[in-house]
């Protein structure tokens, strides 16, 4: 069964454009939804993104919304904990399939890395 992991030299899920992403009211509180705006650059990707290196320069202390866990999950979009390899896999292929297309070195780095899970 493939395992959920974040690879390196992706960044899919930092490119914040709230117009790519129209249901964040609904799952973001008022002050969630605030503090998130606040994140997105003029290009649409998260200030705390380093584009060059494509790494997050805040990773171990990003916000509770950008993190891939079993309490972030159930609590922004009501995942049980048993669903979330699953739902996160879906997400990334699915962020990853729009910024950079199915046949991308992203998309295949991810591939690799779950298949070898």
């Amino acid at each position: 069964m493939a395992q959920w992991q974040c690879v390196k030299n992706c960044g899919a899920c930092c490119y914040l454009n709230p117009a790519d992403r129209p249901s964040l009211e609904y799952f973001l509180t008022p002050e969630e939804m605030a503090f998130y705006l606040t994140l997105v650059g003029e290009d649409g990707w998260c200030i705390h993104y380093d584009q060059s290196k494509r790494e997050c320069t805040i990773y171990a202390d990003r916000p509770f919304f950008c993190r891939v866990e079993a309490e972030v999950f159930l609590a922004l979009y009501g995942v049980p904990p048993e669903e979330l390899n699953e739902f996160a896999i879906e997400c990334c292929r699915e962020h990853i399939t729009d910024m950079y297309g199915t046949d991308s070195p992203e998309s295949q780095r991810f591939e690799a890395a779950i298949s070898q899970s």
